[in-house]
């Protein structure tokens, strides 16, 4: 369990970090966006974080929520990364960014399932 809130914690100053990256990477405009969605998100990872302290599966629960939710909308964002690829830059590296905090929310995700179908057996079992 306490591996989990590591994870937690990590995965949103991992976020973070990348949305202070952005402040030197992007303009001023896609900068302050993408802060402003990296400090939301991963600022929620951090508070589960410390909520998961006192009421330990509220808080890794929530964090799946967010995790779920910030994968989807990275998710959402592949057409733009395809185009960066292929070469298209009109957006600079704010796909690749946005990549970035899609994967630390997949790799996320995994974790707290498993967290959750593991405390499941354990009552199951206890049962």
């Amino acid at each position: 369990m306490v591996l989990m809130r590591i994870r937690i914690f990590f995965s949103g100053a991992a976020i973070i970090a990348l949305g202070l990256v952005s402040g030197r990477l992007l303009d001023e405009d896609a900068a302050s966006g993408f802060l402003h969605g990296s400090l939301t998100l991963g600022g929620g990872l951090l508070i589960c974080g410390l909520f998961s302290l006192k009421m330990r599966w509220h808080g890794v629960i929530g964090a799946g929520v967010l995790a779920l939710l910030g994968a989807a909308r990275g998710l959402g964002n592949l057409p733009d990364l395809a185009a960066f690829v292929a070469g298209e830059r009109e957006r600079g590296p704010a796909p690749v960014l946005e990549l970035g905090v899609t994967a630390v929310c997949l790799a996320l995700l995994p974790g707290v399932l498993v967290a959750l179908y593991r405390e499941r057996l354990r009552r199951m079992l206890e049962e």
